[in-house]
C-alpha cells in the first residue's frame, strides 16, 4: 500500500496540538464512564427490567468495538482529522438523544450513538505519527493512549457528584458541552493530516467484522444472564468464529483490505495485540473492585464505608497517576525502547495488584493501591501505540491503531464478564440483596495478575530493537515525510527534482503514473529535492514532476519489482514565458 499526500498544504501543528488531542481521548472516556454511579438505579431511572437495562451499557461497547478499526481505516483514506471530527459529533448527538428521554429503546440508541467516540484514540495517535516531530512523539502518544485512563479517573468523581446533587440526564449534558469543546478546538488547533493510503475503503470487510465482533462480544457481555452453557451463548460464540474465518479469508485475498492481517500477523504487531488485551483485563479490574469496596457499609466486616464522591476522589489518582508517567515513559522508551517499558509497566501492575491483596482495611490503602496500578497500567498503556507505530507503515497508522485499541476493549469487556461472574458466585445475599464479598474481591485481584502474567510473556516474544526493521517515529513536515519513508519501503523509485542550473527544487509535486495511465502514489520534495515513491508492482511506469516557476516533466522509467529502489533523477525545465 502506497504513501501520498493531498494536494493541499496543510497547516502546521502547533503548541496545543498534543493537548487537544489528548482532550478528545479524555472525553472519550469520560463517555464511558459517567453512567457508573447510576448503573444500579438504571432499572428504576429506565422504568424496565435489569436484564434490560443492561443493554444500556452493552450497546456502546458493541458500537465502539465495530467503530474502532472502520474509523481507523477511513482516517487512513480520507483524512484522521476528518474522521476525528466525524467521531466527536455523533457522540454529541448521541449524548443529546440520551439526555432528553428516559426511556429504554432511545437511551440504547443513545449510548450506541456515543460509542462510535471510541475511535478518536487511535486516530489522535495516527495525526501525532504524521505530523510531531521525532523529539516530541513519544510522549505525545503515551499522552494519547493514557488519556482513557486518565478521563475514567478524572469523571468518576465528577459523575459521581452530579448523580448525587443533580439529575442524571445532566451527565449526558455535560458530555455534550465536552464534545462541541473538543470539536471546536480540533477545528481551531489541529491540521489535517497529508498523508494518505492508496486503495478504496472494503465494504464488505467492514460489514464482515461488524457481524463477528458482534456475535463476539455479545454473549461475553450477557453470558452471565443467559448462561455460559445455554444454547444462546455456545451458539453465538461458534458463528462469531466462523464469521471471523471467512472474514479473514476474504481479507487476504483483497488488494485493499479493511485490515492487513499479513502485517497483522507480523510478531510485533500480534505479539502487541495479545498484551493490550492482558493489559485491558487487568486495567478493568481495579475499576471494578476499589469503588464497590470503598462504598460498601463498614457493618459488613470489610466495607470502607465511604461515599460515592469520596470513593471516586480515592480511584482518580489511577487516572491521574497514568497522565504524569507519559513524560517519564518518553524517557525510558528513548533510552531502552518501548518493549522494555511494556514489560516494566506490567511488572509494576503485577507488583500493585500483589500488594493489593493485603491492602484492602483501609482507605488510604485503596490510594496507594490505585497510584501504583495508575503508574504500571500508564507505562503499559503508552508503549503500545509505539510498538504498532515501529511495525506499520504511515498508511496503516489509523487502521492498526484502530485495531490495538479494540484489543484493549476485548480485553476490558472479558474483565467484566469474568470478575463480575466471580463477585456475582462469591456474594452472600442478605435481605435479598447480593453483596460482594471480600473473597471475590482477592480472587479477582489474583485472574488481574494472571492476566498480566499471560502478558509478561507475550511482550518477551517481541522482537528487540535491534531487530525492528521500521521507524518508530514520524517527520515533521510532509517534505522530511517523503525521506523518512524510504526508510519503510526500499522497492520503489527515488532520486532528487533539480532545476535547469542543476540545484534542487524543493517542494515539487512527483506524481507516479501506472501503465494504464492512473495515479499510483505522489508526494512532494524535501528541501534538498529528495523524493522515494513506494511502487505497487514491477512493471513500467511515468514520473509527473511540477513546481511552482518551472515547467513541467514527465519521465519513463521501469522497475524490475525487485527490493532496490532504482534511481531518477527529474530535472525541470525553466518556466516558459509567453511573448
Amino acid at each position: 500500500m502506497t504513501h501520498t499526500t493531498t494536494d493541499q498544504p496543510t497547516r502546521r501543528p502547533s503548541g496545543a496540538t498534543v493537548p487537544v488531542l489528548a482532550f478528545a481521548g479524555i472525553v472519550v472516556a469520560v463517555m464511558q464512564t459517567l453512567l457508573v454511579p447510576v448503573i444500579k438505579d438504571l432499572p428504576t431511572l429506565l422504568n424496565t427490567e435489569p436484564s434490560n437495562a443492561t443493554w444500556v451499557l452493552t450497546s456502546t461497547l458493541l458500537s465502539g468495538a465495530v467503530a474502532t478499526p472502520i474509523m481507523g481505516r477511513l482516517g487512513d483514506l480520507f483524512g484522521k482529522r476528518r474522521m476525528l471530527l466525524t467521531s466527536l459529533a455523533v457522540m454529541v448527538v448521541g449524548a443529546l438523544v440520551s439526555a432528553l428521554t428516559s426511556t429504554l429503546l432511545p437511551m440504547i440508541v443513545g449510548r450506541t450513538l456515543q460509542g462510535f467516540a471510541m475511535g478518536a484514540i487511535p486516530l489522535g495517535i495516527g495525526l501525532m505519527r504524521d505530523m510531531l516531530p521525532r523529539e516530541k512523539l513519544g510522549s505525545a502518544m503515551a499522552l494519547m493512549s493514557s488519556s482513557i485512563g486518565v478521563g475514567g479517573g478524572l469523571a468518576l468523581p465528577a459523575a459521581a457528584l452530579v448523580a448525587q446533587h443533580a439529575n442524571w440526564h445532566a451527565l449526558f449534558y455535560g458530555a455534550a458541552g465536552l464534545g462541541v469543546l473538543s470539536i471546536l478546538l480540533t477545528l481551531l488547533v489541529v491540521p489535517e493530516s497529508p498523508m494518505r493510503a492508496e486503495g478504496t475503503f472494503d465494504v464488505l470487510g467492514a460489514i464482515g467484522l461488524s457481524v463477528g465482533l458482534v456475535l463476539f462480544l455479545l454473549p461475553i457481555t450477557k453470558g452471565s444472564d443467559w448462561g455460559w452453557t445455554s444454547a444462546t451463548t455456545l451458539g453465538l460464540f461458534t458463528a462469531s468464529a466462523v464469521v471471523l474465518v471467512l472474514w479473514g479469508v476474504m481479507e487476504l485475498r483483497l488488494k485493499a483490505p479493511l485490515v492487513d492481517l499479513r502485517t497483522t500477523a507480523r510478531p510485533a504487531v500480534l505479539f502487541t495485540n495479545l498484551a493490550s488485551i492482558m493489559v485491558g483485563v487487568s486495567f478493568y479490574v481495579v475499576s471494578l473492585v476499589l469503588p464497590q469496596l470503598l462504598q460498601l457499609p463498614k457493618a459488613t466486616g470489610y466495607g470502607l464505608g465511604q461515599s460515592m464522591v469520596t470513593a471516586g476522589l480515592l480511584v482518580a489518582p489511577l487516572g491521574l497517576t497514568m497522565m504524569v508517567t507519559a513524560p517519564v515513559y518518553a524517557r525510558l522508551s528513548a533510552k531502552y525502547g518501548p518493549k522494555v517499558t511494556l514489560i516494566l509497566g506490567m511488572l509494576i501492575i503485577a507488583i500493585g495488584y500483589g500488594a493489593g491483596l493485603g491492602l484492602m482495611s483501609a482507605a488510604w490503602q485503596s490510594l496507594v493501591i490505585a497510584v501504583v496500578l495508575g503508574a504500571g497500567i500508564g507505562l503499559a498503556y503508552s508503549s503500545l501505540p509505539a510498538l504498532i507505530v515501529g511495525a506499520v507503515p504511515a498508511s496503516e497508522t489509523g487502521a492498526a491503531n484502530g485495531l490495538n485499541t479494540l484489543m484493549r476493549s476485548i480485553g476490558t469487556s472479558v474483565s467484566s464478564a469474568v470478575i463480575g461472574m466471580v463477585l456475582a458466585n462469591t456474594a452472600h445475599h442478605v435481605g435479598g440483596v447480593a453483596v460482594p464479598t471480600m473473597h471475590g474481591f482477592r480472587v479477582s485481584f489474583l485472574i488481574a495478575t494472571g492476566a498480566v502474567a499471560v502478558g509478561l510473556l507475550m511482550a518477551l516474544f517481541l522482537p528487540g530493537r535491534r531487530q525492528a526493521t521500521k521507524p518508530q517515529l514520524r517527520a515533521s513536515s510532509e517534505e522530511d515525510a517523503a525521506l523518512e519513508r524510504a526508510n519503510e519501503v526500499l522497492r520503489g523509485f527515488r532520486g532528487r527534482v533539480l532545476n535547469a542550473d542543476g540545484d534542487p527544487v524543493a517542494r515539487a509535486k512527483v506524481t507516479l503514473i501506472d501503465r494504464r495511465g492512473r495515479q499510483a502514489g505522489a508526494t512532494l520534495s524535501a528541501e534538498d529535492g529528495s523524493y522515494v515513491l513506494a511502487v505497487p508492482a514491477e512493471g513500467p511506469y511515468v514520473l509527473a514532476a511540477k513546481a511552482t516557476g518551472h515547467g513541467p516533466l514527465a519521465s519513463s522509467a521501469t522497475h524490475a519489482g525487485d527490493e532496490r529502489p532504482v534511481e531518477v533523477d527529474l530535472a525541470l525545465p525553466a518556466a516558459t514565458v509567453p511573448a
